[in-house]
């Protein structure tokens, strides 16, 4: 997980159009995609909406210059959850639908519905689109600009700082836990080495995490008594400065987000 988080932030670091975009429109943009595809109703209007939607993705992606294997990756990663949301849809009886018809039965009175495999079909899409874009901007998007983008947006000062503190130490904690698995490494411990007794392996990992937790509260103290000597205080905040939209940036959001408005309403709509 700690390299996962340098490849994400590496990726962010890019060279394309849709890097160089404000974070505020990849920001939105994703807002955008993720409310109108969970809010529409659960029919099959999901269906065609999404396969608008991942099309503007791929199309997005394509523009990033990024590797379809990044994204597959980072997918992959996220995908035992949605199976794990949508796999019990498929033994329930959503209240969307009035009747239902067995398509299959299990050992132990399990039952698998025709209506029910619809239902979480239509949820796998959704949840699809949402975690896509969610990919699309934490990969061309640095930390630091995503909290910026939100303090320009409107995001309290309250939260901007906090998010800030943690973006920044989260790294220093990534790199200390580096370090103890490098000297782990170096003294021929495995945690998952099955030659090793099991109690000893525990117990190693255990003290390990201990000391994680000693030397992140010790940073937790020296951040805390540095940042009262810099004169932080009840209203401390996030500087961010002021930051205009050029006219590329406006026409592109004014597309992407008219796009996913329109199809949004034309597929609701249509009978």
């Amino acid at each position: 997980m700690i390299d996962d988080l340098y490849s994400i932030e590496r990726s962010a670091y890019g060279k394309s159009v849709i890097h160089r975009l404000d974070a505020r429109i990849k920001l939105l943009l994703a807002l955008a995609a993720i409310v109108a595809i969970v809010a529409l109703p659960y029919s099959t209007k999901v269906y065609t909406l999404g396969a608008a939607f991942l099309a503007l993705f791929l199309l997005l992606w394509a523009a990033s210059r990024l590797s379809p294997l990044v994204y597959l990756r980072r997918l992959a990663l996220l995908m035992p959850f949605g199976i794990f949301l949508v796999g019990f849809q498929a033994f329930l009886k959503n209240p969307y639908y009035d009747a239902f018809h067995t398509v299959a039965t299990l050992p132990f009175g399990l039952e698998i519905y025709a209506e029910s495999l619809e239902f979480a079909s239509i949820l796998f899409v959704k949840f699809i689109v949402s975690i896509s874009f969610i990919i699309l901007l934490s990969s061309t998007t640095r930390m630091q600009d995503m909290i910026e983008a939100a303090g320009r947006l409107g995001l309290p000062r309250e939260f901007t700082l906090t998010l800030g503190m943690m973006v920044r130490y989260i790294f220093v904690f990534a790199e200390m836990f580096g370090r103890i698995r490098t000297a782990m490494s170096t003294r021929c411990f495995d945690p998952m080495d099955r030659r090793l007794p099991y109690r000893y392996r525990l117990h190693q990992v255990g003290y390990t995490v201990g000391t994680m937790f000693i030397r992140s509260y010790e940073q937790g103290e020296r951040t805390y008594t540095s940042m009262l000597c810099r004169g932080y205080g009840g209203k401390a905040g996030l500087y961010i400065r002021k930051k205009t939209l050029n006219t590329g940036e406006m026409v592109f959001a004014a597309a992407t987000l008219g796009f996913i408005v329109l199809s949004t309403v034309m597929i609701y709509l249509h009978p």
